[in-house]
């Protein structure tokens, strides 16, 4: 046989997650360890990636062993697939590598038809059964239609709800077996009205076409974004796993649920989970229903609870961390259908983490290894400050999913809620239920409210990967979506009024509650100190103000990457002698407003050494173009014209001579001061002076300022500035008898000055990546502009991530690479790190540790994120 597309689930095992899935590798696994799993079988991920290249087609090859997995089903179950008498109705779920919770697309009780349902029925006259028939029929139909024939799920719903009105009944298990037939009518004359044909009654056809659904899942718009944010890589396709059904629907004896072994909000050692009687998994995960705590299941079926608790046990204790089960009852007897390691807040993955450390399961190592740096960043989120919260009464009170504090304004869907973020509104997205297609709003909001579903509704799952604040399951609301408003606690809300909600305890108050930062606690310090004990490279932190300087160093900071001094000339007291600069007609105009800055710089400076008390400090020279400092507004362009002596035409005229029509590779960086050397002189003198005299108060601080030189392609350029520095350095440490010593490097953000690289080291005593600049100029792409495009490439498969937010590792990667080959051996000394954004990117960390970066610098909340990763590097490479 050619290739090998499918697997039963006896025949694989955990180690075959590329192969077949994450859900299908954890099937096998639990069955060859002997767990109640409903026997079937997993079409690979490589059957998905043929598909593609098959243009979206499942080859014959394929097809036939699918149905060869079928009749081994039919032979192990004793039943068979499309049979009037003893009928094998199937799942077909989808299961990528890595976990992507409610992204992809799943059919239950497929095999079912008109004749297999009368059939069903005349073989059971318990009127209850034929209930749980028509049950089963009209969810597959509601399934199938959403899923494979992509008939949206609201014209069933609409279908539903107005049957429940007729009847005068709230929820769907109180409607009887005729109201049950009526709707499964209903529902396939929608499918009629919206598709233009019949509903197929043929299984296997059922069976191809939900196949390809799942397949072509792996491209829908959800899993796209999914993936983006997550770095799942397009390539790795999804598996597909056919398995009988097990009815939790069946009758009162039956029931179905989802669990975790550990608390995922806050890493508690103790079962948590929900539990729906007479109920499909879909009606946990969806949210239909507001489900009951796990503990109640002991009470209605003890048995099958007695042998859950054993089963949480084996797998803890197999796969050595926290799990994530969904499992069905059938009359009292329990079925496995899924586990897999479980999504968790960053407390709790911290908790988890030196739990499983004190219990054995894990070593240091792995524990640091286990913990998704990204998570972090919301530990760091602010939290509401107590004594408002003591003051405030809640106007009521979901199910804290997904912990952290926010406050908005609300809108109720997900477009809406793109909308005002892009004009810079914050909001809380309050939906009856989330969906997955709502991910993209619920990225944009501050924090999600929903009026149904529990802990493991698709709401709290999404929002606790995303680090997310949400609120679930707040019965209490009466939702008008329609009309965009809600009531909840005697008041009526609507799009634009502010509300807070807080995602630990669930409760919700009407207005804006203040925040503070938060508490770092034990569980932190303990894993941040292992990351420090096995990390190789150094953390330093993006900061141009002693605030975030601090705040950078309580997190972990080791120093200064890159202090940015544009942003100290913008404050009101200093852009009117910058501006005067500026307008200067001589050189002699332009120092004496520069004489003006450099005490506030060097001021500035003074704080910076102070706040990181002997570490080190890099101080970028003015960057940006001189046009990002002149006035635009008439008002300021007439005030500018006075203090000048000139008229507003000059001034106006000036302003004009000054715009460029390609400023990011224009007159700015090191071309400035090639241009003006004044200014290279006044910011050495302001560095120098305050090193001094920090040196003096703090004798036993280690304090050396390194300057760094931006925007270099040339090495002559470098060496034309640094002269100007050196001797103005020079000068100032020999007039004040200091033994000051001091660096000055260069950023490698052009390409050519990576690939002269080795010209460069013998001018410079270290190198920084500006990778932010270099990716704009190695693809050519102007940063500011490239969003208007990049969906596009998105969408097309060009790109898989932005090259902005990820280190594009082949190319600018591969430049990064030459310049440290060729600087390192031309200067022994050079020491060489990164500073653009990348350097908080987990991805893009691990490869500074592969080619040898001395340290990476980031913005200060990303410090945690940048050791953490940094400490994951080291670990993979022993």
């Amino acid at each position: 046989m050619a290739n090998k597309w499918v697997y039963m689930f006896s025949e694989g095992d955990m180690s075959m997650r590329n192969l077949l899935g994450g859900k299908g590798a954890n099937l096998a696994e639990m069955t060859s360890i002997g767990l109640p799993v409903p026997q079937g079988f997993t079409i690979t991920t490589e059957a998905c990636t043929q598909y593609y290249e098959d243009g979206r087609k499942i080859n014959d090859e394929i097809m036939a062993q699918a149905m060869e997995g079928v009749k081994k089903m039919e032979e192990i179950n004793g039943k068979k697939f499309g049979d009037l008498n003893n009928p094998l109705l199937v799942s077909v779920r989808s299961g990528a590598r890595a976990s992507m919770p409610g992204m992809m697309d799943t059919i239950l009780n497929l095999g079912l038809n008109d004749e297999v349902v009368a059939a069903m029925i005349a073989g059971n006259p318990d009127p209850a059964f034929e209930r749980f028939v028509y049950d089963s029929y009209r969810r597959f139909i509601q399934m199938f239609s959403d899923v494979v024939m992509e008939v949206g799920k609201k014209y069933f719903e609409q279908l539903i709800d107005k049957m429940k009105e007729e009847k005068g009944v709230q929820f769907d298990v109180e409607l009887t077996a005729a109201d049950l037939k009526k709707l499964a009518e209903q529902f396939k004359a929608e499918y009629k009205n919206q598709i233009g044909k019949d509903f197929p009654s043929d299984p296997v056809e059922q069976l191809k076409l939900a196949i390809e659904a799942v397949f072509r899942s792996w491209d829908n718009p959800r899993a796209n974004v999914y993936r983006r944010d997550n770095d799942i890589p397009y390539s790795w396709g999804t598996a597909v796993n056919v398995m009988p059904m097990v009815f939790g629907n069946l009758n009162d004896q039956s029931g179905t649920g989802v669990a975790f072994t550990r608390d995922p909000g806050t890493g508690e050692n103790k079962l948590m989970g929900e539990f729906l009687i007479n109920a499909q998994g879909e009606d946990v995960v969806a949210g239909v229903r507001t489900p009951m705590p796990i503990a109640q299941m002991e009470k209605e079926f003890p048995e099958a609870y007695a042998e859950f608790i054993k089963v949480c046990e084996i797998l803890e204790n197999h796969y050595h961390d926290m799990q994530d089960m969904e499992f069905t009852v059938e009359n009292k007897k329990l079925y496995m259908l899924q586990c897999r390691n479980g999504k968790r807040t960053a407390q709790a993955a911290l908790q988890i983490a030196c739990d499983l450390v004190k219990e054995g399961h894990k070593t240091e190592q792995e524990a640091v290894a286990m913990i998704d740096p990204r998570n972090l960043d919301t530990l760091l989120h602010p939290q509401f400050d107590v004594k408002a919260l003591k003051a405030a009464t809640p106007l009521g009170k979901g199910l804290g999913a997904s912990p952290g504090a926010a406050c908005g304004k609300v809108v109720f869907t997900a477009d809406d809620a793109e909308a005002w973020d892009a004009k810079g509104e914050k909001v809380i997205l309050v939906r009856l239920e989330t969906s997955p297609e709502d991910i993209t709003g619920m990225k944009v909001a501050q924090g999600i409210l929903t009026v149904r579903g529990g802990m493991t509704s698709h709401a709290a799952v999404v929002a606790r990967g995303m680090g997310t604040c949400c609120v679930s399951g707040c019965g209490d609301i009466k939702m008008d979506e329609e009309n965009k408003k809600f009531e909840l606690g005697g008041k009526t809300f609507v799009e634009g009024d502010y509300i807070s909600i807080d995602g630990s305890t669930g409760n919700i108050y009407e207005g804006v509650i203040p925040t503070v930062d938060a508490k770092i606690d034990g569980n932190f310090g303990t894993v941040m100190a292992w990351a420090d004990k096995y990390r190789k490279l150094k953390v330093r932190t993006n900061a141009d103000t002693p605030a975030d300087a601090k705040k950078a160093r309580e997190l972990g900071a080791e120093g200064i990457g890159l202090c940015r001094t544009e942003h100290m000339f913008f404050e009101a007291s200093r852009i009117a002698a910058f501006r005067e600069m500026i307008c200067s007609d001589t050189v002699e105009e332009r120092e004496a407003a520069l004489a003006k800055i450099e005490p506030m710089q060097q001021a500035d400076f003074e704080a910076l050494y102070e706040a990181l008390e002997g570490c080190p400090v890099c101080i970028r020279f003015l960057d940006p173009p001189l046009h990002e400092f002149v006035p635009t507004e008439e008002a300021d362009i007439a005030a500018l014209a006075k203090a000048q002596n000139k008229s507003v035409e000059d001034i106006k005229s000036l302003i004009a001579s000054l715009h460029e029509f390609n400023p990011m590779m224009g007159h700015r960086g090191c071309r400035l001061a090639v241009t003006y050397p004044e200014i290279a002189k006044m910011q050495t003198k302001a560095v120098i002076k305050a090193a001094i005299n920090v040196k003096k108060a703090h004798p036993d601080w280690a304090v050396k300022p390194e300057i760094m030189i931006p925007l270099v392609g040339d090495v002559k350029e470098l060496q034309f500035v640094k002269k100007v520095v050196v001797e103005t350095a020079d000068a100032e440490i020999a007039a004040a008898g200091s033994d000051l010593k001091y660096e000055v490097g260069t950023m490698i953000e052009i390409p050519r000055a990576a690939l002269t690289s080795d010209e460069i080291a013998k001018n410079a005593d270290f190198f920084c990546f500006g990778t932010n600049d270099l990716t704009q100029m190695t693809y050519g792409f102007s940063r500011d502009d490239a969003g208007k495009f990049l969906d596009a490439y998105y969408d097309t498969k060009i790109f898989e991530n932005d090259p902005f937010a990820k280190l594009d590792q082949t190319g600018v990667g591969k430049l990064m690479k030459m310049s440290i080959e060729l600087g390192r051996p031309a200067n022994p000394n050079l020491h060489i790190g990164i500073c653009g954004e990348h350097g908080g990117d987990p991805s893009s960390v691990e490869f500074c540790h592969k080619i040898g970066l001395d340290y990476v610098s980031c913005s200060p909340f990303r410090v945690p994120i940048a050791r953490l990763a940094a400490a994951q590097a080291a670990i993979a490479e022993m």
